[in-house]
């Protein structure tokens, strides 16, 4: 059975799967409601099976939940906390309906979903931990090397990669080969690291970027197969590696945009950005990339651009002001301009290929104005896994979940 594995973090949204879990109609099992306090849930209750489609529903993040990141399969939401611990929630109401607790303090590395093994996985200071999606148990705990932190997670094919290190701006690093489904240990390299930069991990090969240069790496053994030319920062995402200027650059002029091949990291023909700062972007299955691209100075306002890296070719571009990206059904997603008085607030959605000039089923689209969704609620956009029409945006100023459907 082939793998597919939900990547929700720093980096994008890589492939998705499917799991059973409680919210989609199977046995009652012990579970844990939601806290308003810093601690977390704490009061224990017994789980209802949830039946039906996605819906839309507001829900409130405890502290810890705000501070870490969530991720969605087709059936269910998880939230990692800041602790190393996991919320599960339901899709039709958003309530709690499982929880693992945890007590490390630290940065949050982020959130990995294995719908394949029913995983949950995340790390919070040097211990990895990961919990069953259907039930809400423990399921592994391992531990970095001696005095180091998890900073990066990706994940495929039923494997976790994380990066570790002993300092956020530390320059080397160990790359961690986990098993997703019992933690078993596969290998570990050490690394150089750049803060900022992305793991990825598609079609046999992991790789890595520390500011300087791409590795590719065996995901079985993880012995070095490739390694690029000079590549200040990566984007990755649908099985695409694009290099860019550096986003921590303040200097006025970039290196150009080069699209790497994944099988020998060699550059191949990359439509020409714009002379402007490359600040963050994503990349569609179809190899769409979207690249918010803004003055070097000031990167609160710039533009969108997409760019058709199959055709080697410049497709719209739209102003906007700096926000969460990601893709969904063929769309780019993120938040409208915050300066714009009569749309500012909302989800805004256009169509990858037809851009904001796309008319009919490929206008562009906006949700509602929601108190999740304003700038200052420094709002973060997951989408679940499969075909749920629904987008989900976590705030994290006033801790909270809203579920809507997508634009």
């Amino acid at each position: 059975m082939k793998r597919r594995i939900v990547a929700v973090g720093a980096a994008l949204l890589v492939l998705v799967g499917c799991a059973g879990n409680t919210a989609s109609g199977g046995p009652k099992t012990p579970a844990v409601s939601s806290s308003s306090g810093a601690s977390g849930p704490t009061v224990e209750m017994t789980s209802t099976s949830v039946s039906g489609p996605w819906r839309a529903w507001t829900a409130s993040l405890s502290r810890r939940e705000a501070h870490g990141s969530c991720g969605a399969t087709a059936h269910q939401v998880v939230c990692a906390t800041d602790s190393g611990g996991f919320v599960g929630r339901s899709r039709a109401d958003g309530r709690v309906t499982w929880t693992v607790s945890a007590a490390d303090r630290g940065k949050s590395a982020g959130l990995v979903v294995d719908a394949a093994d029913v995983r949950a996985v995340t790390g919070v200071a040097g211990v990895l931990r990961a919990a069953d999606l259907r039930t809400g148990a423990r399921a592994w705990t391992h531990r970095a090397p001696a005095g180091n932190a998890y900073t990066t997670l990706a994940a495929a094919d039923g494997v976790v990669y994380a990066l570790a290190a002993t300092d956020p701006t530390s320059s080397t690093a160990v790359l961690e080969a986990v098993r997703a489904s019992d933690g078993r240990p596969l290998w570990h390299r050490s690394v150089a690291r750049s803060a900022g930069e992305p793991l990825a991990a598609f079609r046999g090969r992991v790789y890595h970027a520390d500011g300087t240069r791409v590795t590719a790496r065996d995901a079985r053994t993880g012995d070095t197969v490739a390694t690029s030319p000079a590549c200040p920062h990566l984007v990755t995402g649908g099985h695409y590696l694009v290099c860019t200027g550096s986003p921590f650059s303040a200097g006025d002029t970039f290196p150009p945009m080069r699209r790497l091949d994944p099988a020998t990291l060699r550059p191949l023909p990359t439509p020409r950005n714009t002379i402007n700062k490359p600040v963050h972007g994503v990349i569609s299955d179809d190899g769409i990339l979207v690249l918010y691209e803004a003055g070097a100075e000031d990167t609160s306002a710039g533009d969108w651009n997409a760019y058709d890296l199959e055709n080697d070719r410049r497709l719209w571009s739209t102003y906007a002001t700096e926000a969460d990206a990601t893709v969904a059904d063929g769309r780019f997603v993120t938040f409208t301009p915050v300066n714009d008085r009569t749309t500012r607030g909302r989800v805004l959605t256009i169509d990858l290929h037809a851009g904001p000039k796309g008319t009919g089923t490929a206008a562009p689209r906006m949700s509602p104005a929601y108190a999740q969704t304003r700038d200052g609620e420094h709002p973060a956009l997951v989408v679940p896994a499969g075909d749920t029409g629904h987008v989900l945006v976590m705030a994290r100023t006033h801790g909270s979940l809203r579920s809507l459907p997508l634009p």
